[in-house]
Protein backbone atom coordinates (compact mmCIF):
# COMPACT_ATOMS: atom_id res chain seq x y z
CA UNK A 1 0.00 0.00 0.00
CA UNK A 2 1.39 3.41 -0.93
CA UNK A 3 0.22 6.52 0.96
CA UNK A 4 1.18 10.16 1.11
CA UNK A 5 2.82 11.59 4.21
CA UNK A 6 -0.45 13.41 5.03
CA UNK A 7 -2.44 10.17 4.89
CA UNK A 8 0.23 8.49 6.97
CA UNK A 9 -0.09 11.18 9.63
CA UNK A 10 -3.90 10.82 9.67
CA UNK A 11 -3.83 7.00 9.85
CA UNK A 12 -0.55 6.42 11.69
CA UNK A 13 -1.67 3.66 14.06
CA UNK A 14 -3.75 1.82 11.46
CA UNK A 15 -0.87 1.81 8.96
CA UNK A 16 1.68 0.72 11.55
CA UNK A 17 -0.61 -2.16 12.57
CA UNK A 18 -0.90 -3.18 8.92
CA UNK A 19 2.90 -3.15 8.57
CA UNK A 20 3.23 -5.25 11.72
CA UNK A 21 0.73 -7.72 10.24
CA UNK A 22 3.06 -8.20 7.26
CA UNK A 23 1.48 -5.84 4.74
CA UNK A 24 3.85 -3.62 2.78
CA UNK A 25 3.31 0.06 3.61
CA UNK A 26 5.11 2.74 1.63
CA UNK A 27 4.99 6.43 2.55
CA UNK A 28 5.75 8.98 -0.17
CA UNK A 29 7.23 12.30 0.96
CA UNK A 30 8.68 14.88 -1.43
CA UNK A 31 8.99 12.33 -4.18
CA UNK A 32 10.89 9.81 -2.05
CA UNK A 33 9.51 6.58 -0.65
CA UNK A 34 9.89 5.23 2.86
CA UNK A 35 8.96 1.59 3.47
CA UNK A 36 7.57 0.35 6.77
CA UNK A 37 8.64 -3.23 7.38
CA UNK A 38 8.04 -5.26 10.50
CA UNK A 39 11.26 -6.31 12.22
CA UNK A 40 9.96 -9.83 12.75
CA UNK A 41 8.06 -11.27 9.84
CA UNK A 42 6.48 -14.60 10.54
CA UNK A 43 5.68 -16.97 7.78
CA UNK A 44 2.18 -17.16 6.39
CA UNK A 45 1.83 -20.50 8.14
CA UNK A 46 2.53 -18.81 11.48
CA UNK A 47 -0.35 -16.43 10.90
CA UNK A 48 -2.91 -19.13 10.13
CA UNK A 49 -5.67 -19.70 12.64
CA UNK A 50 -5.86 -23.39 13.47
CA UNK A 51 -9.11 -25.09 12.57
CA UNK A 52 -10.89 -26.78 15.43
CA UNK A 53 -12.30 -30.02 14.05
CA UNK A 54 -14.17 -32.34 16.34
CA UNK A 55 -14.88 -36.00 15.69
CA UNK A 56 -16.63 -37.62 18.66
CA UNK A 57 -15.58 -41.11 17.52
CA UNK A 58 -11.87 -40.33 18.06
CA UNK A 59 -10.04 -39.93 21.34
CA UNK A 60 -8.18 -36.67 22.00
CA UNK A 61 -4.89 -38.41 21.24
CA UNK A 62 -6.22 -39.74 17.92
CA UNK A 63 -7.60 -36.30 17.02
CA UNK A 64 -4.23 -34.69 17.79
CA UNK A 65 -2.40 -37.27 15.67
CA UNK A 66 -4.86 -36.84 12.78
CA UNK A 67 -4.46 -33.07 13.01
CA UNK A 68 -0.64 -33.35 12.90
CA UNK A 69 -0.81 -35.70 9.91
CA UNK A 70 -3.19 -33.40 8.05
CA UNK A 71 -1.01 -30.35 8.71
CA UNK A 72 2.10 -32.25 7.57
CA UNK A 73 0.32 -33.27 4.36
CA UNK A 74 -0.81 -29.70 3.69
CA UNK A 75 2.70 -28.39 4.38
CA UNK A 76 4.23 -30.93 1.95
CA UNK A 77 1.80 -29.82 -0.78
CA UNK A 78 2.58 -26.14 -0.17
CA UNK A 79 6.31 -26.82 -0.36
CA UNK A 80 5.79 -28.73 -3.62
CA UNK A 81 3.73 -25.84 -5.04
CA UNK A 82 6.34 -23.27 -4.00
CA UNK A 83 9.14 -25.38 -5.48
CA UNK A 84 7.38 -25.25 -8.85
CA UNK A 85 7.42 -21.43 -8.91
Amino acid sequence: MKVTISDFRKNLFKLVDQALDGEDVEVVHRGRTIRLVSEIRGSKLDRLTPAEIFNPDLSEEEQARASRELFAEIEREWEKDWAEL
